[in-house]
Formats: structure tokens, C-alpha cells, sequence
């Protein structure tokens, strides 16, 4: 599925290239930029749609909604080390190559995308909220959640400020570490043979290993948007970034679906700690995994109190 799908999306994101490239003789995206400030090229047909099919190619490699169709069947069917990295990994390069094109190339054509990409994120936040509620396998749950987070840091590229910018490369490494993280314990945690665990089945982890799962809640507590971690500051510089160009409505949005994110979240949490065992954990530790979900730990922690020279450096 995600292969078929990435296909056709790559189709849509090379014809969207090929209109842009037909509309202003240039693939250099400061040349564009230099043609789009033209009046007469600004309401070029072919030019608008090349940005519709750009979005479209961004959309499902950032699994936005409604180009999010592969990401709950991908996330739970592929291996968990695999899923981590197509979690983090393309969407972070997608997002970079979204602001790039879109908030720094084109924001002359603001009026024009502004209002698409808008409702993309609301429907991504909202969408991706609401299928993580219903879900009971935490690789699912993770999956609707990445669809929302989506439509967070779309804000970021709406914004087109350098905040903007800065707060996007911050969000992603602040959900790199958490995600990282997350699936690090969800290795440590696999059976054997079934490796798609269960909400249930994270019932009495804080009682059989609490380190686990005082991990497990730092990352999504982090997740949601909870100080003192990195993901309330990476969400409150973006939202500071659209506050900033007077995206009111879109930030109090994104602020309801942050709260509503949390009973999801909070669910996990208190299968943990209030919830009897329902069978012995037969965890696999390793060096890596424990290096990995060590360092999510400290990072999410630490970028969370001491942003500053993130931001700063995120700046340049």
C-alpha cells in the first residue's frame, strides 16, 4: 500500500514540479521566487495548479489529511524499527522541503495556498485526533496521532515567518527524540512473534518496571503538548508564529485538539499505573534500544526547560 500510494503521490509531485518549472523557466527556487513577484505570473493557471499537485505530493508524505489513507495500516503492519524511522524520517524531509517551496518561494501566492493548506491542517488535526481515540493498538494510536501532529506543523509553514521556521525545525526534533523513544520502549516491550502490542497489554507496567513506564509517560505527556517537555515548546513557538501573522482561529484549533489529544494519551498512561498485570512482560533489552529510549528521555526533558540554543541555532 504505502508503495502503490508513495508512487502515485511522487506522480502528482513531479507533474506539480513540471507545471511550476513550465510556468517560470527555472528550477531554482530564489529564481522563482524572483518570477512569482511578477503580478502577470502570479495568476498564471499552470503555475496555481503545479502548487495543487505540490500539495497534494507533500500531503501524503507528511500523511496530512486526506492524503493519510496509508499511514494507520503501514504503522502497524511494518516492522516497529521501520515504522520509527518512516515516522520521522521522510515526514521531517517533507516538511523542510514544504516550507521551503511554499513559505520561503511562494508568499507572494499566500492568498492563493493559504486557505488550502488551512483546512488541510484543521481536517489533519481533528481527523488524527479523533481516529486515535477509537484505537486500542498502540501502533495504530501512534499513527492517527502522527496524522494530527501533521496538521500542528503545517501551522508552522502557513505562518511563513522565520519563527515559523525555526519553531518547524524545532518541532521535528523535539518528535524525533519523542518518537524514537516511544517505539524504543514498544521494542523492549514486543513479544516475540507479536509485536503489535495492545493497549491492554501495558497493564501494571509501572508496577513490574517503572522506569518503562515513567519513560513511556514522559514521551507522551511530551506528545501532548504537557510542560515542562520539548513538545510544549515546540508547540507553543509555533503557535507563537502564527499568532504573530494573526492566525487566531487556526491557533485556537490547534489548541483544542491538543487537549483533546490527551485522552488518548492519558489512556496508555493509566493502563501503566492503574491497571492490575494481565500477564508477565517478556521484555528484550538491548544496548540500542536502551541508548535510544535513554536518550529520548533526557532530550525531550532537556529541550523542554533549556530551549534557547536550539531555537537560536534553528534561527540560522
Amino acid at each position: 500500500k504505502y508503495f502503490m500510494l508513495g508512487a502515485f503521490a511522487t506522480g502528482f509531485l513531479l507533474y506539480g514540479m513540471t507545471l511550476v518549472y513550465g510556468s517560470t523557466g527555472s528550477t531554482n527556487l530564489f529564481k522563482i521566487a524572483e518570477v512569482v513577484q511578477n503580478p502577470a505570473a502570479q495568476s498564471n493557471p499552470l503555475l496555481l495548479m503545479g502548487l495543487v499537485l505540490l500539495i497534494i505530493g507533500f500531503g501524503f508524505k507528511v500523511a496530512a489529511v486526506p492524503f493519510h489513507m496509508w499511514a494507520p495500516d503501514v504503522y502497524q503492519g511494518a516492522p516497529t524499527p521501520v515504522t520509527a524511522f518512516m515516522a520521522v524520517g521522510p515526514k521531517a524531509a517533507a516538511f523542510a522541503a514544504f516550507f521551503r517551496v511554499f513559505a520561503e518561494t511562494f508568499p507572494e501566492l499566500a492568498p492563493s495556498w493559504e486557505i488550502l493548506l488551512s483546512t488541510v491542517a484543521v481536517l489533519s488535526m481533528f481527523f488524527g485526533n479523533l481516529g486515535a481515540i477509537m484505537q486500542t493498538n498502540i501502533k495504530r494510536m501512534l499513527a492517527f496521532s502522527s496524522i494530527s501532529h501533521a496538521g500542528y506543523i503545517l501551522i508552522a509553514v502557513i505562518a511563513k515567518n522565520s519563527l515559523g521556521g525555526s519553531s518547524l525545525l524545532f518541532y521535528m526534533l523535539s518528535y524525533a527524540f519523542m518518537t524514537f523513544g516511544i517505539f524504543g520502549i514498544i521494542i523492549i516491550l514486543g513479544r516475540k512473534g507479536e509485536e503489535n502490542l495492545e493497549m491492554k497489554n501495558y497493564s501494571g507496567l509501572a508496577y513490574k518496571h517503572p522506569i518503562l513506564a515513567l519513560s513511556m509517560t514522559i514521551f507522551l505527556l511530551s506528545l501532548g503538548g504537557l510542560p515542562p517537555f520539548a513538545g510544549f515548546i515546540a508547540k507553543f513557538y509555533i503557535f507563537s508564529a502564527a499568532i504573530q501573522e494573526g492566525l487566531i482561529t487556526l491557533v485556537v484549533i490547534a489548541v483544542l485538539n491538543s487537549a483533546i489529544s490527551f485522552y488518548y494519551y492519558l489512556k496508555v498512561i493509566i493502563f501503566m499505573y492503574m491497571k492490575e498485570p494481565e500477564a508477565e512482560f517478556n521484555i528484550s533489552l538491548t544496548p540500542l534500544t536502551l541508548f535510544v529510549v535513554f536518550i529520548g528521555v533526557i532530550t525531550t526533558v532537556s529541550l523542554g526547560i533549556f530551549p534557547g540554543s536550539i531555537i537560536a541555532l534553528a534561527s540560522h
